[in-house]
């Protein structure tokens, strides 16, 4: 088996007659003043990186939505380029005109942003351009395209292709009636071997044409593509003619991506392996344009079980394909962020445990590990726990900060009700918080927030409807406890004293002090104090669970506890 590197040598000059492929490319280029490949190399030099140094990109396109998909790429790029101290950096990939979405691009910075994943080069949230390797939007260096597209049409690396879609069409389904693969290549390239002067005939005709790359390949062939997460991989050589510059000026993805990376001096490709398949194009290409290949890794999807099948997470299907439903939802971004690294490096998980305090970008992200990752499943319920986890670690301010900017875009009547009672809701937020391991960990977005702590709503709280509560206690009972509170219920009370109290109280009913009690003598008891407790929550939350129900009525003060206890 050969490396792309053993490919046999073709001539240099693939011209017919120089002459007319001289009149060939001045007909294509005539009016561009474009600088030569060795005055871009020159534009361009290599990074002053050490040797280690990762140089990543991410280069998602403004078809749509941002898929979280593009939020684990970057993050990968991201730590892999930061933690070698290496460049990551963004480019928007807009040359497929047609499917750009007016606003994607923006959404594309703002999610970066929005997740802590702003470039080191390409456009920030502020709208600008940082780097000296740009324009980082591949629609704007179309003159740098054009230079290496007319480097390879000069010595004959590519050619004027002419055919209509309606012929391109025709040439699919034959290829299908016949069983003969798909594609513009062989005796299929119409466009490959004719005459210059039915080139230049058709030029001055004014005709529609594309420009293709002239493969040298041979699919009988194979070479070893070493892949930093698949390993060594068997392929079949290109002898695909593809399309290196459209109709309208622009190139494809294929040309634009290896002058991009080569001039942008890209170390390491991580990409989706979707792409994995046209690692033979991109061999050849980068082999015909001069240009070293950089290393490459193609990194397995996210997927999800449906109906016991895995698949990809689809833009179509899945709402959690989109990262507006992360925002929405009102999910930290650092848990989204520690979220897909777990997904990445399934260690993650117990370095957190070991380093409960630490960044994440404190954690190593291993390509070995990487690879053993073989389409990760979506699992919205480790998400949560992971959520929670976060929050739980959060000051009350801190909360009280992420809820209100999460409402100003959400919910506007939360937002102005937490606007309207900052020092209010920050008492609310902070009870069972900053304890430590023992901080509540119920709330696991912020569009939860509202939903948990409804009953603080004082002009909305409705009383208590008795008929869904369960109980030891008949109503008769659950009338004298909450009279018996009545006259023990003291405002200035300490949790001590209130505690105190509470069990004083369970004497009366027949209630065990504390559960330790109940559970060594369950016979002599009714209950336990935590039976009397869910009555007086109940009376005052409307629920049977809630935060410390001491900390509740501190908060509520004495004419809200009474209104609802009475």
């Amino acid at each position: 088996m050969e490396s792309p590197d053993t490919y046999d040598d073709e001539p240099t000059n693939k011209k017919e007659n120089p002459e007319l492929q001289k009149k060939i490319v001045e007909a294509v280029f005539s009016s561009e003043a474009l600088l030569t490949p060795e005055e871009l190399e020159k534009k361009y030099p290599e990074r002053k990186l050490s040797p280690e140094a990762m140089v990543t990109r991410v280069g998602p396109s403004p078809t749509g939505f941002m898929h979280i998909g593009g939020i684990y790429m970057a993050l990968i790029s991201e730590r892999f380029a930061h933690q070698t101290d290496g460049i990551y950096y963004l480019r928007i990939e807009d040359t497929d005109r047609k499917r750009e979405v007016e606003g994607a691009r923006k959404i594309i910075v703002d999610s970066l942003h929005n997740f802590e994943l702003d470039p080191d080069e390409g456009e920030r949230i502020d709208g600008l351009e940082h780097g000296n390797y740009g324009p980082y939007c591949q629609s704007e260096r179309k003159d740098i395209y054009g230079s290496y597209i007319k480097s390879l049409l000069t010595t004959g690396d590519a050619y004027l292709c002419f055919c209509s879609e309606e012929e391109l069409e025709t040439m699919q389904k034959m290829q299908e009636t016949l069983g003969a693969r798909r594609g513009y290549y062989g005796p299929w390239a119409k466009w490959r071997d004719v005459p210059q002067e039915d080139i230049l005939d058709e030029l001055s005709k004014g005709t529609p044409y594309v420009i293709r790359f002239k493969s040298q390949g041979d699919p009988d062939k194979t070479f070893i593509h070493h892949d930093l997460l698949k390993g060594d991989v068997v392929l079949s050589e290109n002898d695909l003619d593809a399309v290196i510059m459209k109709s309208d000026g622009l190139p494809t993805y294929h040309l634009a991506h290896a002058v991009d990376d080569h001039l942008m001096r890209t170390s390491h490709v991580l990409r989706g392996d979707e792409w994995l398949p046209s690692v033979p194009l991109h061999y050849e290409l980068f082999k015909a344009l001069g240009f070293n290949l950089p290393e490459y890794a193609h990194i397995s999807p996210i997927n999800k079980l449906d109906n016991g099948n895995k698949r990809k997470l689809s833009k179509r299907k899945d709402p959690e394909a989109n990262v507006s439903f992360y925002q929405q939802k009102g999910y930290p971004p650092e848990a989204v962020l520690e979220y897909l690294l777990n997904l990445a490096n399934s260690d993650f998980e117990d370095w957190r445990k070991e380093n409960p305090d630490a960044s994440y970008k404190e954690f190593e992200l291993k390509m070995s590990r990487l690879a053993n990752s073989n389409g990760p499943l979506f699992d919205e319920n480790k998400l949560r726990d992971t959520a929670k986890e976060i929050i739980s670690k959060m000051s009350a301010e801190q909360v009280f900060e992420r809820v209100l900017n999460w409402a100003e875009i959400n919910d506007n009547q939360f937002f102005v009700l937490l606007n309207n009672n900052k020092e209010y809701w920050i008492s609310i937020l902070g009870i069972e918080r900053g304890s430590g391991s023992n901080s509540r960990k119920d709330i696991s977005t912020w569009s939860e927030v509202y939903g948990f702590y409804e009953f603080f709503n004082k002009e909305k709280y409705q009383l208590s409807n008795w008929k869904s509560f369960t109980s030891i206690f008949d109503t008769n009972e659950i009338k004298r406890i909450l009279n018996e509170y009545l006259t023990i219920y003291d405002e200035n009370d300490s949790k001590e004293e209130w505690l105190e109290k509470i069990r004083q109280l369970c004497a009366k009913f027949n209630l065990a002090p504390n559960l330790k009690i109940y559970k060594a003598d369950k016979a002599n008891f009714k209950g336990h104090i935590g039976d009397l407790t869910q009555c007086i929550r109940f009376a005052i939350t409307g629920r049977t669970q809630s935060p410390d129900i001491f900390e509740i009525t501190k908060i509520l003060g004495k004419d809200e506890v009474l209104r609802r206890l009475t």
